[in-house]
């Protein structure tokens, strides 16, 4: 597929070092890194598949996973003291995801300081939603990594025999783009899930997709989640959505 797409919302490896972390409640001072090097692997894998443009510092981290992983996997030697080879080979990364983790966390305040801000001179919210007839609850808006974990969900259930199927129609992302912006005209709100659902086949299923990145990149449509790392509905880009950064504030299991 000759598609390359590059999100202005796209975060780095230490974004989705930190998402797989909470995603799963691991402790992230006792990180189980065979596990998380896997998974990291598998997102890795999808972003190359769908073309999204991935930094080179993505791969980077692919690499130092690997390294402590193999370190990881090395006996213990026994003798006095503690040798620069026995020091949790995880200790550095833990450290920075720390660090990154305070900054965002810092970021996002700051952030939501400048939201409440812009608020100051303008019509208080209950009379403005009650003049536009518009329910305000509260969304949490999915991340990259949200969208991609649903895209692999989609390939898993799709049936074995449909890998074999010969693809008769091109599905173009422009195609994409006009269908997902055609039912939420009839429909004010897509489950994504339920959008892969009706794809055709798994190409379809990677279209489809794209289109809903397309869409992203362009501020159509807003991906949301009701809860963090619950299912994503989309929605045309008029909705009141928390930063991502928000999520951030989770505590450590």
């Amino acid at each position: 597929m000759n598609y390359k797409i590059k999100l202005e919302v796209f975060e780095g490896p230490l974004d989705l070092l930190l998402y797989l972390v909470k995603k799963d409640h691991l402790n992230i001072y006792d990180i189980p890194i065979a596990k998380v090097t896997d998974q990291y692997l598998q997102y890795l894998n999808l972003m190359q598949l769908l073309d999204l443009n991935v930094a080179g510092e993505f791969l980077v981290m692919a690499a130092t996973l690997m390294q402590i992983k193999s370190k990881m996997l090395l006996p213990v030697e026994e003798g006095e003291g503690v040798t620069e080879e026995q020091i949790d080979p995880r200790e550095e990364l833990v450290k920075r995801l720390l660090e990154y983790e305070k900054f965002k966390e810092i970021a996002g305040s700051l952030r939501q300081k400048e939201v409440e801000q812009q608020e100051v001179f303008k019509r208080p919210k209950m009379e403005e939603a009650k003049e536009i007839g518009e329910d305000k609850d509260t969304y949490f808006e999915a991340s990259i990594f949200d969208l991609i974990n649903a895209f692999s969900k989609a390939l898993k259930d799709i049936p074995k025999e449909v890998f074999y199927e010969v693809i008769k129609d091109k599905f173009t992302v422009e195609e994409a783009v006009h269908k997902i912006l055609h039912l939420l005209l009839v429909k004010p709100e897509l489950r994504l899930s339920e959008l892969f659902k009706q794809a055709k086949n798994k190409m379809e299923i990677v279209v489809t997709f794209l289109g809903v990145l397309e869409l992203i990149r362009m501020k159509e449509i807003v991906a949301r989640q009701s809860e963090l790392f619950q299912e994503i509905d989309i929605v045309r880009n008029k909705e009141n959505i928390i930063p991502y950064d928000g999520r951030d504030q989770a505590e450590h299991t």
